[in-house]
């Protein structure tokens, strides 16, 4: 019984020495983190107006996906204690994120494709709903990703075969549906969640898995099978009018692509960072210009690592056709002297020179960049042929800052 009260009194001791030291040491977490003073005044009304006034609420995308990571850099970077804090959360693909964005509480900004509003608004199931979106920034470029056997040697094989599409709320569902319509190809489609789906392709349960994102992606890097390949997509004029070119690369995925073969041409589409078009005198939109400043402000820093490569792609001021910009993002802008990509920029930009008769072209040029006699003259082709030249540009200057080689101009 002493020895029981001995070690009791001892314990106490202990106790006290470490709280008593705490008192003079560096390392109190209540001393350095205002985020841990929070939790512990978990019940005082006033912490809870400061936290929940600050926070902004991100829908991103699903586990595995581009959306997911750029999410959590902008936490790591924007987050600053109780001034800012932005919290992203898991979401369900582009669709679900647009209905997040309109309908669920709390949530302020989403990650959706540039093509998932117009999908919504020519199936009818919208009406006028860019109207009730603004956009902060224009993303990145995400890229069509077409995983199948190395038997299905183009889009063309896909027909009446089992595609994966993910699920149907999300973005990749949304891009594959407007891209096989629009080539006159029709497949069996499945709507099987993105990691499930590579483990039935491998299995030979599904003859293709379609991926919409940013390269490189890590689902499709994570793909190490002989048999497997990835599937070109032309850019086909009626891809044109929504779509970007683009290219997949062995660099970017050496499982997929052989040194011999160095790369598949495919389409890209733009990702948005959207927010609810808030009146500006309301308290949301106080809380969307103070993430805007943050963000604008310290937008260097996500273009270095350990950040996604995409943010390299990232210009704040890109424009994006059929969209109206935050007016706070715009203002910021203006402020900073910070101009979109200009026109006559395009205009200068050095057109094609005519090919020789017999001359064989790596890639079959859209029909908006045949040089000489095929320049464009409609105004949807000068459109396609300007979005081209936008994508151009976006790829030479993550070249430049990567310190890889420029791509050529395109043909």
């Amino acid at each position: 019984m002493q020895r029981v009260l001995g070690l009791a009194i001892v314990a106490i001791m202990m106790a006290c020495g470490f709280a008593a030291r705490a008192d003079d040491t560096e390392f109190d977490p209540a001393k350095v983190s205002e985020s841990l003073k929070a939790i512990f005044q978990f019940g005082s009304v006033e912490t809870k107006k400061a936290l929940n006034a600050n926070t902004v609420t991100l829908i991103s995308g699903t586990i595995g996906g581009t959306y997911v990571q750029f999410g959590a850099d902008l936490a790591s970077v924007l987050d600053d204690g109780n001034k800012l804090r932005v919290l992203p959360i898991v979401g369900r693909g582009s669709v679900q994120s647009v209905a997040d964005v309109l309908f669920l509480q709390g949530v302020d900004l989403g990650i959706v494709r540039s093509d998932t509003l117009d999908y919504l608004e020519k199936k009818g199931f919208a009406k006028d709903i860019k109207k009730q979106f603004t956009y902060v920034t224009k993303l990145y470029n995400e890229e069509m990703h077409v995983i199948a056997p190395k038997s299905i040697r183009s889009m063309k094989d896909l027909e009446g075969k089992k595609v994966s599409v993910d699920l149907p709320n999300g973005g990749t569902f949304v891009t594959a549906a407007i891209v096989f319509e629009r080539l006159g190809i029709r497949p069996n489609f499945v709507y099987i969640e993105q990691r499930i789906a590579m483990e039935k392709l491998r299995t030979g349960q599904l003859d293709a898995v379609i991926a919409v994102q940013g390269k490189p992606s890590k689902t499709v890097t994570q793909v190490k099978d002989d048999r497997l390949h990835l599937v070109p997509v032309d850019y086909d004029k009626s891809l044109q009018g929504d779509y970007l070119p683009a290219t997949l690369t062995a660099k970017d995925y050496p499982n997929l692509i052989s040194e011999q073969e160095q790369q598949v041409d495919t389409i890209a589409v733009p990702a948005v960072l959207a927010a609810y078009n808030w009146a500006p005198n309301t308290d949301r939109y106080r809380k969307l210009a103070q993430f805007v400043d943050a963000f604008f402000t310290k937008f260097p820093t996500f273009q270095n690592p350990p950040f996604h490569p995409k943010w390299k792609e990232v210009s704040l001021s890109a424009p994006l056709p059929g969209w109206q910009r935050l007016p706070s993002a715009k203002q910021w802008l203006d402020q900073h002297g910070i101009e979109p990509v200009a026109r006559n920029r395009f205009e200068e930009f050095p057109k094609p020179a005519p090919a020789p008769a017999a001359a064989v072209m790596p890639r079959q040029a859209p029909a908006a960049v045949q040089p000489a006699a095929a320049q464009p003259q409609s105004p949807a082709d000068q459109e396609a042929l300007f979005k081209q030249f936008q994508a151009w540009e976006a790829e030479r200057n993550a070249s430049a800052q990567t310190g890889r080689r420029a791509p050529a101009q395109p043909r």
